[in-house]
């Protein structure tokens, strides 16, 4: 009996070990393919439009070809339900589309370490949003974190100068406004993922968001200084930063709560925090990092209590 006991516990941890890997894994990819689209749009000046509908399309034709292989004609059953397709079609334009061009828009008109931090404030968002929605008034860690979410944000974009701004108005606008998307992202597509899965979802709406952002810029009007390198960064932030991390992400959910992934996930604006440093030398000062560990403690805070009632 012991040594069940024992080999149980061995599993465990051994299963949690897997989880902490893969969460770390994706959103350290998260923040390298970030950084190395800013990268690409301040030194290559690659063109971000380009850039978002390549990522979209060339990573929805690949997830879904993977789905296909396992659950064949399933992935096209989602286009005959009519309730599931409508939900579909805006979680691809206003859920995958708008978070990811939300999110390279900030980078490009700021950098990826603050852009990251700005899409950190997402869970602050979704705890204002279902308290408006349920009428439900806040408890005071959810209090302290939106305290803490709005001083970090000012800290960040002024650098401790109220009367100034660190960053671009447009770099604050499009960072704030990934927050919101990814909110919408998150909440949004709740039956969907229930029914027909992560992957013929996101599959899905990465290709369906590609198409529709190609009616604005087609994939074939290519921009930019395109060299060896740059076919490189562009392989990494496909193959990498989008199909590999979202792979890993998925999988350290059957090993870990979300809680926890939420909390190890903060692995990615201090990756691209710390490339943007020390790659790109983008300056971050005092009041820029202690505005970031603000906005970062609210993941912490928002888990913990989540965490908590769970068990």
């Amino acid at each position: 009996m012991e040594k069940v006991i024992q080999n149980t516990a061995s599993e465990n941890t051994s299963f949690r070990a897997r989880g902490i890997a893969l969460v770390l894994t994706g959103a350290v990819l998260w923040g390298v393919s970030g950084t190395i689209a800013q990268y690409l749009f301040q030194h290559l000046h690659v063109h971000m439009q380009w850039l978002t509908v390549l990522r979209l399309l060339v990573s929805g034709v690949l997830l879904l070809g993977v789905c296909y292989r396992k659950e064949k004609s399933r992935i096209w059953a989602v286009w005959a339900d009519p309730s599931a397709r409508r939900s579909l079609v805006c979680f691809a334009i206003f859920g995958m589309l708008g978070v990811q061009y939300t999110y390279f828009s900030a980078i490009k008109y700021g950098n990826a370490a603050t852009a990251t931090v700005l899409q950190s404030l997402e869970p602050v968002v979704v705890t204002c949003y279902l308290a408006a929605r349920f009428r439900k008034m806040p408890d005071r860690k959810q209090l302290l974190a939106v305290g803490l979410a709005f001083a970090g944000t000012s800290l960040l974009v002024t650098h401790g100068s109220f009367t100034t701004l660190s960053i671009s108005g447009r770099a604050l606008f499009w960072g704030v406004l990934t927050a919101f998307a990814a909110t919408f992202y998150t909440l949004q597509p709740h039956k969907l993922l229930m029914q027909w899965g992560s992957v013929v979802t996101v599959g899905w709406g990465m290709l369906v968001g590609g198409i529709v952002l190609s009616f604005i810029h087609p994939p074939w009007q290519a921009a930019g200084e395109f060299s060896l390198a740059a076919f490189l960064a562009i392989a990494f932030v496909i193959a990498f930063g989008t199909l590999t991390a979202f792979f890993c992400y998925l999988e350290s959910l059957k090993y870990l709560s979300a809680a926890e992934t939420s909390v190890l996930a903060t692995a990615e604006p201090l990756t691209a925090a710390f490339l943007s440093v020390v790659w790109l030398h983008v300056s971050i000062g005092f009041f820029e990092c202690i505005g970031s560990l603000m906005i970062i403690s609210t993941i912490f805070i928002l888990s913990f209590k989540e965490k908590r009632k769970a068990s």
